[in-house]
């Protein structure tokens, strides 16, 4: 076999969408010509892959009927989007895949999360990709980050439901091809291919971090949304690959370690799973460890996520339990998904 299942796992869904990233596909295709199983499960994938109505992804108007197989063709290539944004075209690419499904099924008002249906998740997308766009100058500025006393909690909450309100007086796929369109202007722009430019901090929503992690977050949102709107359908949404995974936990520890702060007791928080094992100290790091917590990447993000219940993630646990508790309490609390 030229390689183990193991190694090429994490490139099906990306070969499913046409999203592989450069070598990926002198990797994966002599396996898939030599494993059976592979190549049925890499078949059941692309199935799931339907046309999506609608222009293909570009910063311009185009023509609608065209599928999805070619709207991910004619997206930039991936090569020129550095790797802080390519969990995010990852991301874009999962979910756009997905909304085929429901377009194929006529499930637009399956309930989704919160009081949303799948229509609402989208136009929710819509709003929280605004003010990364905003702030690249890519939309025209709004108010996101809270004025007149009102904090960025409220300012958000209202900008949403404007939102909302919006498209809910729009077709689905008029919805999907604003979020789609805006999605490829944030892929295209100068911050998602360099770097340096991406290396530069800015406050959005609460967080002041550089422009590359407000990427990760929302690779980190649409991969979340993604998953509530499989769970509404039913169907299975793999997790980022690996490597994106992992970018991911890296972002949500640093986040969680700021919310955290110096003053909480000092726990030892390691992340294992595919790609390794990682450990942190989080809280007082002048202070003994206090307890040890061993959480998957998947479930890790996932509780940041607020899609998991602190007292039920599946986790390792040794030392002060409510330590431990703190941790994980404080982790689900910064969700805003």
């Amino acid at each position: 076999m030229t390689t183990d299942h193991e190694a090429v796992r994490d490139l099906l869904g990306a070969w499913a969408v046409g999203a592989l990233m450069p070598g990926d596909e002198r990797t994966l295709a002599p396996h898939l010509a030599d494993c059976d199983p592979c190549a049925a499960e890499a078949a059941r994938l692309r199935a799931v892959v339907r046309d999506l109505d609608g222009p293909p992804v570009t910063t311009g108007p185009a023509p609608a009927g065209r599928g999805l197989a070619l709207a991910l063709r004619t997206r930039p290539a991936a090569s020129r989007t550095a790797s802080h944004a390519a969990p995010y075209a990852a991301a874009v690419a999962g979910l756009q895949a997905l909304l085929g499904e429901l377009d194929e099924r006529g499930s637009w008002g399956v309930p989704v999360v919160h009081d949303w249906d799948a229509h609402d998740t989208v136009a929710h997308l819509l709003a929280a990709d605004e003010p990364l766009a905003v702030r690249l100058g890519l939309r025209v500025p709004g108010e996101f980050d809270g004025v007149d006393g009102t904090s960025w909690r409220e300012a958000w909450a209202a900008r949403t439901e404007e939102v909302l309100a919006r498209e809910r007086g729009r077709a689905p796929a008029e919805t999907v091809v604003s979020w789609r369109n805006q999605a490829n202007a944030l892929l295209s722009s100068p911050e998602a291919r360099d770097p340096e430019l991406a290396g530069r901090a800015t406050t959005l929503m609460g967080a002041r971090l550089p422009l590359a992690d407000h990427f990760l977050v929302r690779a980190f949102e649409a991969w979340v949304h993604t998953e509530d709107i499989g769970g509404a359908l039913d169907l299975p949404v793999p997790p980022p690959r690996t490597a994106h995974l992992w970018q991911l936990v890296r972002l949500a520890v640093r986040i969680l370690g700021l919310a955290l702060g110096p003053a909480t007791p000092a726990v030892a928080l390691t992340v294992a799973g595919d790609g390794g094992e990682v450990s942190w100290i989080l809280g007082d790091g002048a202070e003994p460890v206090s307890a040890e917590l061993v959480l998957d990447p998947v479930d890790f993000c996932l509780l940041m996520g607020g899609r998991v219940d602190p007292a039920g993630v599946p986790r390792g646990l040794s030392g002060d339990e409510s330590a431990a508790a703190h941790v994980l309490t404080r982790a689900a609390s910064l969700a805003w998904l």
